[in-house]
């Protein structure tokens, strides 16, 4: 079992794995994927590209069963967020991929004493507030009932812009619970915001590149238009959010949606010199921070590759989420044996 001895690698669990952004993060901090489960066969298309050692279980997450899966010290998962997102239905846990949840909760109890040491869950920032804050308090119960630490504390919104170097404005909260039987207490350290740090989105976006045409609008288009009307002489994204055009914040980039991939609104857009076009699935992968050797097998079509950034955890949150719970980790190893006798007198965070 985790914390009966000391060790620096780590292993994890992924739940909803999307093409790997947790994973990417965590393995920055030697917390391996032993394994990952997704049901969009596009995605792990993507995943197994960059995971390529990694067991990926192709199926819905109701299918799982605990007993045919490794015992990890770490399990994460970005559960669906449309139910609980400010600009979807708002339907909570009465949508069925809100009801995903408890899917989750209902492996952590068949895993029983073997459960993972560390719950890292993702969603949209409303989900704290939504229907009065009942939804977070269903979630705060289920994960408590479940046996771990968990309370207010244990959540934060964190933004991309402000605790990465990235410069797109992507607020998402983040849960860390911690078992009750590993740990002392549930206390999370959760990352600093970075200050004075120089973002530019000519890092990202090759504004003078000339490229398809199937990225432009013409002219004509209604979208281009609308954009037109707002045009400024520097580097600047536009996004269209439900048919209007976003204000847009000078050099950043909003919020990359999955629905990048259908067209029409949620689509970020540049002027370059030959028009105004689409940002590529490249550049947005890049300000969604993967980088690197990271990349979308030839079978994946391109509406699915927006879908899939859109949908991704960032891995430099991720990364920096990974460096506390890794020395987290180590700290409960190191103590093990200093454990208070009384663990009615310890806070629950």
């Amino acid at each position: 079992m985790v914390g009966k001895r000391s060790k620096k690698n780590y292993t994890a669990g992924a739940l909803f794995a999307g093409i790997g952004g947790f994973c990417r993060g965590f393995e920055e901090h030697s917390i391996t994927t032993s394994w990952a489960c997704e049901w969009d066969s596009h995605a792990c298309a993507t995943y197994k590209a960059n995971f390529p050692r990694t067991k990926i279980y192709s199926q819905d997450v109701r299918n799982l069963r605990a007993g045919d899966l490794d015992p990890v010290d770490v399990l994460h998962a970005g559960f669906p967020c449309q139910s609980f997102s400010q600009a979807g239905n708002r339907n909570g846990f009465a949508d069925d991929r809100g009801q995903t949840f408890f899917e989750i909760i209902r492996l952590l109890k068949e895993w029983g004493a073997d459960r993972p040491s560390v719950l890292v869950l993702e969603n949209s920032p409303f989900l704290r507030d939504g229907n009065g804050g009942e939804w977070f308090l269903q979630v705060q119960s289920a994960i408590r009932r479940a046996g771990y630490w968990f309370a207010e504390g244990n959540a934060q919104v964190l933004s991309t812009h402000d605790y990465t170097r990235l410069p797109q404005q992507r607020p998402r909260l983040f849960m860390i619970a911690f078992s009750t039987d590993r740990f002392w207490d549930g206390t999370v350290r959760w990352p600093s915001r970075l200050s004075s740090v120089d973002k530019r989105l000519e890092d990202y976006v090759d504004f003078d590149a000339e490229l398809d045409e199937e990225y432009y609008l013409d002219r004509d288009n209604k979208y281009y238009r609308m954009i037109d009307g707002l045009r400024s002489e520097d580097h600047e994204i536009y996004q269209l959010r439900k048919y209007i055009v976003r204000p847009k914040v000078k050099g950043t980039c909003p919020t990359l949606t999955a629905n990048m991939g259908k067209g029409g609104h949620n689509v970020p857009f540049i002027f370059s010199p030959r028009g105004l076009r689409k940002l590529t699935e490249f550049e947005c992968a890049k300000l969604q921070g993967f980088d690197g050797d990271f990349r979308f097998p030839d079978e994946v079509p391109r509406h699915a590759r927006y879908t899939q950034i859109g949908n991704s955890v960032a891995p430099p949150i991720a990364e920096r989420l990974g460096h506390s719970i890794a020395e987290k980790l180590k700290d409960r190893n190191r103590g093990i044996d200093e454990q208070p006798k009384d663990r009615a007198q310890v806070s629950r965070g």
